[in-house]
């Protein structure tokens, strides 16, 4: 805990949170979930859609807040897709992009392969509109396969691309979330900070800092120089969802 905080002492890094984790709330008020957001003292949101709203209107309102955009997470860039997402992003003042696939796009070596292509081919396509293109995992990433991560191998075979990793799932997927920051800290300019039980079959999160993780050393173990924003990020909280989002924030910040 001393190692944390000296490193916390010398490289504070502002808190943003993924605003999936406030989605029932801002399906219904959406400005005023952003406000209860701004009053609890997040210095950034990573964006999860925008409920009817239009992004030069959200936009304003984060800015008028003293927010900014630490990331967004969108379908995955396309030569189809990428005018419209590019587009939208710029109007939201972000220029993190993030996408991710599930179980079933890692069944096989090739499989694999094949994920690792599409996620550096909208590397490549972000890049030409001044963004970057970020992979958001689950724990089936840190299945293995011919004795190595899938996590490892898309890193390997998508170079462009960096980590958002999400330290829950990897330490739900039997990883050592620690271990895995410190490896691979070059390429997480984000992490998403969540906490729980770790209970197999039981996705409900807690506040961070109430949970198994060791969240100081987590975030000790990234790279002062590369880390931008620790997101926060609960899918589902068994306690009143904005108390612990207010929770988490005292946590990090005492």
């Amino acid at each position: 805990h001393l190692e944390y905080l000296r490193w916390r002492n010398r490289h504070l890094k502002p808190i943003s949170i993924q605003l999936y984790t406030v989605r029932e709330a801002a399906a219904q008020d959406f400005p005023g979930t952003l406000r209860k957001i701004a009053e609890i003292g997040y210095k950034a949101v990573e964006y999860a859609g925008l409920h009817g709203h239009g992004p030069k209107e959200i936009a304003k309102l984060v800015s008028d807040l003293g927010m900014k955009a630490s990331s967004s997470h969108t379908g995955l860039p396309t030569e189809e897709t990428v005018g419209a997402i590019v587009e939208t992003e710029a109007i939201l003042g972000n220029t993190r992009i993030i996408s991710g696939f599930g179980p079933d796009a890692f069944k096989t070596a090739d499989a694999v392969k094949e994920a690792a292509a599409k996620f550096n081919k909208a590397s490549e396509l972000v890049k030409k509109h001044g963004m970057t293109f970020g992979m958001h995992n689950h724990w089936w990433e840190f299945d293995e396969i011919d004795g190595k991560y899938i996590y490892d191998i898309l890193l390997a075979e998508a170079p462009d691309m960096f980590s958002e990793l999400d330290v829950y799932w990897t330490a739900f997927g039997h990883a050592d979330p620690v271990e895995v920051v410190s490896k691979n800290k070059s390429r997480l300019p984000l992490l998403h900070i969540k906490d729980g039980m770790l209970e197999e079959g039981k996705h409900v999160h807690t506040a961070v800092g109430s949970g198994k993780l060791d969240i100081p050393a987590i975030i000790a173990a990234a790279d002062p120089n590369v880390l931008e924003y620790v997101v926060v990020e609960l899918d589902a909280c068994e306690t009143d969802m904005m108390q612990a989002v207010k929770d988490s924030y005292r946590y990090l910040t005492s």
